[in-house]
């Protein structure tokens, strides 16, 4: 199975799913500690903004605040 194949299959799943999944992937990378630090708190960001706890930037917004 290729890794397109496998990720066709893994955008069909149930959203938790897909979340417990990312979950899984983070934390078994073999990563530095500070780094896998950052990525489980992105993975923790992009969970609030699915689950509604947190609004996420519009298009012009994000783009607003690069600038």
């Amino acid at each position: 199975m290729s890794t397109q194949e496998i990720a066709e299959a893994v955008m069909e799943l149930p959203e938790e799913d897909r979340l417990e999944l990312a979950r899984r992937i983070v934390a078994g990378i073999a990563a530095q500690r500070e780094i896998s630090g950052e990525i489980a708190r992105a993975v923790e960001g992009i969970e609030d903004v699915v689950a509604g706890r947190v609004r996420g930037l519009s298009e012009a917004e994000f783009r607003d605040a690069l600038k």
